[in-house]
């Protein structure tokens, strides 16, 4: 055998360029209401809840009621992303990386969307006249029993409970939680079968609603010290203001050497509406 055959071996080069793995599309943006908006800040107006008034005697003056009023501000943000392909190096490539370059840029600002989503819910919100006027979080809207346990049942059904008392519709009622969380929910002692069954099901992917919460798995929520803040809301309680969807532009940069340019941005903002639709249900994630 010829001790210098290596010298005749090939190496084969894969003619694909591979993604990594990432999350790919927002899964915040259904679960939220959308509007479209044109300017810089944008005002959304809100009533609230008025009661009745008995009338007491034949031909008494019609009682005047006092209708609330509130206002939010949605501050829009724009968000780029572009990289460079250099026209001479196209020849030494075996694929053209253009496409996949669009489409992990895509996927960075589907991402940012999530982000903004979750930073609106439970961050500071700007309303009155003039937008001037914060708005905390209210921490009354927070589901902590035993921030030291991950998420169970009783978390679950107090979350349920607040939106129920502050008679949040029970349509469009949405629970973000992490892998891990839908993960505790299957060591949850106190289940019935048929709850237990109900949860392998949501942990497999095979159903997303459990006690009337559409279920959407994220690894982006805020987390300190081990202890992941979850999120129950409902869809009109946080608004995502879109002033310029996501556009795509791939071109030559003469400053850059005629360079294949690929660019993608936006223009969107996210705001809490309602202080009664949102609410924190804490969990521990710790090792």
């Amino acid at each position: 055998m010829s001790t210098q055959i290596t010298t005749a071996m090939v190496e084969q080069y894969s003619a694909n360029l591979q993604i990594a793995m990432q999350q790919s599309e927002s899964r915040f943006r259904g679960a939220v209401r959308v509007e479209s908006v044109t300017g810089k800040n944008a005002f959304f107006d809100s009533i609230g809840a008025t009661a009745a008034t008995l009338r007491s005697n034949r031909h008494a003056d019609t009682p005047l009621v006092d209708t609330p009023h509130t206002r939010r501000r949605v501050t829009l943000l724009d968000y780029d992303w572009a990289d460079l392909i250099d026209n001479l190096d196209n020849p030494k490539l075996l694929t053209d990386p253009q496409s996949k370059y669009v489409i992990n840029a895509r996927n960075a600002m589907n991402r940012a969307i999530d982000d903004a989503i979750i930073t609106a819910a439970m961050g500071r919100a700007y309303g009155g006249v003039a937008g001037a006027t914060s708005y905390d979080f209210d921490t009354s809207n927070k589901t902590v029993l035993n921030a030291s346990t991950g998420l169970t049942l009783a978390k679950l059904l107090s979350a349920k409970a607040k939106l129920d008392a502050d008679e949040v519709p029970d349509e469009g009622r949405y629970f973000a939680c992490s892998s891990q969380g839908m993960q505790d929910l299957l060591d949850i002692e106190e289940l019935t079968s048929m709850d237990y069954a109900s949860v392998k099901a949501l942990v497999r992917g095979d159903i997303d609603t459990f006690l009337g919460f559409k279920f959407i798995r994220t690894e982006r929520l805020t987390e300190a010290s081990d202890v992941k803040s979850n999120l129950a809301w409902q869809r009109d309680s946080i608004l995502l203001a879109i002033g310029k969807d996501i556009i795509v532009d791939v071109g030559p940069r003469r400053d850059k050497n005629m360079a294949i340019q690929v660019y993608l941005g936006m223009s969107i903002g996210a705001v809490r509406m309602d202080e009664d639709g949102v609410v924190e249900v804490e969990s521990y994630e710790g090792s």
